[in-house]
């Protein structure tokens, strides 16, 4: 700003400190190098700032002194300047519209200082980088549920959205786990059955196998009753066995093709750790951007404070009663973070008897919690053993209910496991005397536990009975072959019979459950114990390791039973539209949400918790477990695994000798050091970055103090400018506050947090 416009100025504004330092007026390439603020863009109010944001330097006549090249400016224009402003879009830039195209303007004003060569690159780059910008537009309305979604977000807020984005997630990564073993394993089958390309099945006689090994017996002799198909749909027994839904049905050793000869085994297998691969990596990646987000937000208190209070509004929330509640959840997490604060207080005074005592009484409902999980685990390894020896009888010796509940055994004490232990875990925490933050994850972390570890001793008792023979020996063939035959497709079954006992729970508690409930609050509101049961809430943790559990049951299933991944996205569909219509009509969101529920970290970590999981039995089953002799693709092996030194010995010489190199121990050990040294040297470097970010803490800790003595804060508005952009009514960027249900002052403070709040 000149001298004269100063002077110019009215008496009321004379005095008016600028937004910007007088220091950065001239423009200088840090100031257009500089990356975009991140961690405000993480806050709920950014939603609303991104579109309607508008600095108080664009009010003002500085904003033409800011932008406006001056000499020192043009002697640098060749120069770093150019090639930052080239660097990054200038959408990304927390300026104003008019300074957005200026900086336009300046990079258009420099093409013709560039070489016709630059001038190219610069041509194309720009092209190219406007053609990904259009494709991604195009594509987001090809979004799965975007305007469901959306809905549920503007009536809900982000932390129920993101539970149904987590579903959203778990359907496109069955669809891909199923696209990657139709490709290459059920493709090539199918074009040779129905003879669409000229190819034939490949049969390889065994060597070495008695007779008995080979026998499989599917199909039931004598009378069969009409009930036993809609068994055989529930348990995937009868005729579902002979189907491709299940590993006993890919009893071939390859197809040939005119020019080569397809390796179905080598195949089977390698879709396998493809699939398991592609979670990994995918869940890893989309961990990573959790992870930056979280250690971005880790905060000192006083900076959570008020980063809740000026910062914390969601301006999702169109709906009057979701918008009460938000303010209800805002005084909850103040409440929480000073309950942790007195509880941190209160463990800073504990006297040494205290402590002693309290410890004790922690180890001992411990003990409690691991007797209740040992005795849900032995409850589980009966109910299966009894479950098979008693699956073999005739079917005509049994009725129709005594044969369901024989074959659903295991699946209906695991759900009663999953059900019981976590009010036994929430009643036992109360004595703990934790913080409501450890509380929180503690439990949660039992209940993934339990859950996972269910499937996990399921598996495990069922190899335990499948390598183990009573009367007589296993040597014939390796396993126990009486019993199980094909004791993949049988491991198949009972993952196909969790899969579809767990979705026909969740319909029925829907249906049987919810919407009951939902009337009898409605309609019978006079009782006090319907008043004293309420509307029924949606816990967002509860859900997410409902369908975590679902989807750990599809990572161990998908070996045993190749399209387990097409019915689990079948499923994650049901369950989308039956938790949207119960969560538009029946439920209600629960006040004390879970912190996490704003981002996907949590439901990933515990999702990646499950993957590791499912890979311990896959990978003993498939390197351990002799395969069967009867069926499957793996007859002529004596493991799964087998086929990949059989593969390498037909590679040449050279290539076989690099193969043996990098997986022998003069490979494994050097390259486990290096993989340390550079795990140790990124270690050391956050650990760098965070002393830093602890001393920049610390200078804006000082210039607030410094700040609060000469009365005024660095970086703000006086009160003529707050009262200039105060009213909501008539302000451009405050438009649309009042449908935000938002109180003004919020409002403001939300949208313009002083720069010492947040850091």
């Amino acid at each position: 700003m000149s001298e004269s416009s100063a002077n110019a100025l009215p008496a009321g504004r004379r005095g008016r400190q600028p937004f910007v330092h007088q220091d950065s007026l001239s423009l200088d390439s840090s100031y257009f190098s500089s990356p975009p603020m991140n961690f405000l863009q993480e806050l709920p109010s950014y939603r609303s700032i991104a579109r309607k944001r508008t600095t108080i330097l664009s009010r003002d006549k500085q904003s033409d002194t800011l932008l406006k090249p001056t000499d020192s400016y043009s002697s640098q224009l060749e120069g770093g300047i150019t090639e930052n402003l080239n660097s990054q879009s200038i959408r990304k830039y927390a300026l104003n519209i008019s300074e957005k195209r200026r900086l336009r303007d300046i990079q258009e004003t420099q093409m013709k200082y560039l070489s016709e060569w630059d001038q190219w690159k610069r041509y194309s780059s720009n092209s190219w980088k406007r053609f990904v910008e259009k494709a991604r537009e195009m594509t987001s309305h090809l979004e799965l549920w975007r305007e469901d979604i959306r809905s549920i977000e503007g009536k809900f807020g982000t932390g129920i959205q993101s539970y149904f984005s987590f579903l959203r997630f778990l359907v496109l990564l069955n669809l891909v786990i199923f696209l990657i073993i139709f490709m290459l394993v059920l493709l090539p089958m199918l074009l040779t059955k129905y003879k669409i390309t000229n190819s034939s099945f490949v049969l390889i006689p065994s060597k070495d196998i008695d007779i008995q090994c080979t026998v499989y017996p599917i199909s039931s002799s004598g009378l069969i009753y009409f009930y036993s198909y809609f068994i055989d749909l529930l348990s995937g027994t009868g005729f579902l066995e002979e189907t491709c839904l299940f590993y006993g049905h890919y009893t071939i050793d390859g197809v040939k093709f005119q020019t080569f000869t397809y390796d179905l085994p080598l195949a089977y297998l390698l879709s396998t750790i493809a699939y398991l691969a592609l979670s990994l990596l995918w869940i890893v990646k989309r961990s990573v951007e959790g992870f930056k987000i979280n250690l971005i937000r880790s905060e000192e208190h006083f900076q959570s404070y008020c980063n809740k209070i000026f910062a914390g509004w969601d301006f999702c929330i169109t709906n009057r009663s979701m918008a009460d509640l938000k303010h209800g959840s805002l005084r909850y997490e103040l409440r929480a973070d000073l309950e942790e604060e007195r509880i941190r207080q209160k463990i800073a005074e504990r006297t040494s008897e205290e402590t002693i005592r309290i410890y004790s009484l922690r180890l001992f409902l411990n003990c409690i919690v691991l007797a209740v999980l040992a005795a849900c685990f032995y409850a589980i390894y009966r109910a299966t053993i009894f479950s098979q020896e008693h699956m073999k009888k005739e079917i005509d010796k049994m009725v129709f209910g005594e044969n369901l509940l024989i074959l659903y055994l295991p699946s209906i004490v695991i759900t009663l496991a999953n059900f019981v232990t976590p009010m036994i875990f929430a009643k036992i925490i109360h004595y703990e005397d934790y913080s409501p933050g450890f509380e929180i994850r503690l439990t949660i972390l039992r209940c993934v536990f339990m859950r996972l570890a269910t499937i996990c001793v399921l598996v495990f008792t069922l190899g335990s009975k499948i390598t183990s023979c009573d009367n007589y020996s296993c040597e014939l063939c390796g396993y126990n072959q009486k019993l199980y035959p094909c004791w993949e497709t049988q491991v198949g079954q009972e993952m196909y019979k969790l899969m579809i006992f767990d979705l026909i729970i969740i319909l029925a508690v829907t249906l049987f459950v919810d919407f009951p409930r939902k009337l009898l609050v409605t309609y019978c509101s006079s009782s006090k114990l319907i008043q004293c049961w309420g509307q029924q809430e949606f816990a967002i943790p509860d859900n997410v390791l409902g369908i975590v559990y679902g989807q750990t049951i599809c990572w161990i299933g998908a070996f045993f039973s190749p399209l387990l991944p097409a019915i689990a996205t079948l499923k994650f569909i049901i369950i989308f539209y039956v938790k949207e219509v119960s969560l538009i009509y029946t439920c209600r969101p629960s006040p004390r949400q879970f912190r996490a529920s704003n981002s996907n970290f949590f439901f990933l970590l515990v999702l990646l918790i499950g993957l590791c999981l499912a890979i311990i039995p896959l990978t003993i089953s498939m390197a351990r477990i002799p395969s069967s002799k009867a069926c499957g693709p793996f007859t002529n092996f004596n493991t799964t695994w087998e086929v990949i030194p059989k593969t390498v010995s037909t590679f040449p010489s050279s290539l076989q000798s690099l193969v043996h190199g990098l997986t022998s121990e003069a490979f494994a050990v050097p390259f486990f050091m290096i993989i340390c040294l550079i795990m140790f040297y990124f270690i050391a470097l956050a650990g760098a970055h965070k002393r830093v970010v602890v001393q920049l803490r610390e200078q804006l800790s000082l210039v607030r103090k410094s700040s609060r003595s000469r009365g005024s804060w660095p970086g703000t508005v006086t009160q003529d400018t707050e009262r200039k952009v105060a009213p909501v009514s008539g302000s451009g960027w405050n438009a649309a506050a009042p449908s935000h249900h938002c109180p003004p002052k919020l409002c403001l403070r939300a949208q313009s947090p002083p720069a010492s709040f947040i850091h």
